[in-house]
């Protein structure tokens, strides 16, 4: 799914002194519209995205889960997940060094899927328009990766907003419980995995069923991560393959 530019629901209330500074563009849009811009525009990762070339702030979530707990090293397959418009992808590329920039290092892969198109990006292969829970999507998977398995599944995928806050929910942690099929086809074992999901009454389904999966299942509130948002994160790593 595209988690950048789409607009999410709106709980935030731009100051009538923001908005005079905030660019000309804002007239002809929605009081959402303008709040939802405002804050981009204040917001430090979307300046620090721009200025580092990422696709979205996202990419900061994920550099500060790996930088913690190490989950992408050179020489890994990852999968990523809900991948438009690429920023994990980007930081995962990077990581395993799927470019072959580093030739002293193993030399990695990157695969991200989403019913998006995604752009190109060199280390990555896209499968673009493509439902990951499509078993033709999971055969190409094992087509494509090396040996047909991953060591990291990514997922920073999220539905499109209903404006329900426990509706999206439960369908998100729907999406998250079916990366544990595509675990059991293409995980390798002890390999690791890291999900996006919103805080709700489902949440401990979705931790059962990670913990079921996997030795080691804990919670990540990566700093990018807007302290008023529910979002969080599940890395689940040591995949038991049973």
């Amino acid at each position: 799914m595209w988690k950048c530019l789409s607009l999410p629901k709106f709980r935030f209330h731009a100051s009538a002194t923001a908005l005079k500074k905030a660019p000309l563009k804002l007239k002809g849009k929605s009081g959402a519209e303008q709040r939802w811009l405002v804050r981009q525009l204040g917001d430090p990762f979307v300046k620090a995205a721009h200025s580092q070339n990422y696709r979205c702030r996202s990419a900061f979530k994920l550099l500060e889960i790996d930088d913690k707990y190490d989950v992408l090293r050179p020489g890994l397959s990852v999968v990523d997940c809900g991948a438009a418009p690429g920023a994990w992808s980007q930081v995962a590329a990077q990581r395993v060094n799927a470019a072959g920039e580093r030739p002293d290092l193993p030399r990695g892969s990157v695969i991200g899927i989403d019913l998006l198109h995604i752009a190109p990006l060199e280390g990555a292969h896209f499968l673009s328009n493509q439902d990951i829970t499509d078993p033709a999507t999971h055969a190409a998977l094992q087509r494509l990766l090396p040996q047909a398995q991953a060591d990291v599944i990514l997922s920073d995928m999220a539905p499109n907003a209903s404006g329900l806050r426990e509706l999206d929910h439960e369908r998100l942690v729907s999406m998250c419980l079916s990366l544990l099929e595509l675990a059991d086809k293409i995980l390798r074992p002890g390999g690791s995995l890291v999900c996006k999901y919103w805080d709700g009454g489902l949440t401990h389904k979705l931790r059962d069923g990670l913990a079921r999966a996997f030795r080691d299942v804990r919670t990540v509130k990566p700093k990018a991560s807007r302290k008023e948002s529910s979002e969080l994160y599940f890395l689940a790593r040591t995949f038991r393959n049973t």
